[in-house]
């Protein structure tokens, strides 16, 4: 059981992996909202990045003139950090 639920896990997590860096190409080449599926990637994507975004606009680092968005970057570690912590859980 633990297995199978370890296994659905990293599934998730993979995908959601996979859906942010799509996200992070996309924010370097400018593709047009209107394809459906540029607009999935953001719309699954937005609600995570968004929080982590107006933090880094609040802290000294996201001041004005700051081109690189780190949000990517930090919610890759923060979706590790959840999942090492969940499967912690579950094995033990």
């Amino acid at each position: 059981m633990a297995g199978m639920l370890k296994t659905a896990i990293d599934c998730f997590v993979n995908l959601l992996y996979i859906l942010i860096a799509i996200r992070a190409v996309f924010s370097w080449v400018q593709f047009s909202r209107r394809n459906i599926l540029i607009d999935l990637v953001y719309t699954l994507t937005e609600p995570l990045l968004a929080p982590i975004r107006s933090l880094f606009r609040k802290s000294p680092l996201g001041g004005p003139g700051v081109r690189l968005d780190l949000s990517p970057l930090v919610l890759f570690l923060l979706i590790t950090l959840v999942r090492n912590i969940i499967l912690g859980f579950i094995i033990f």
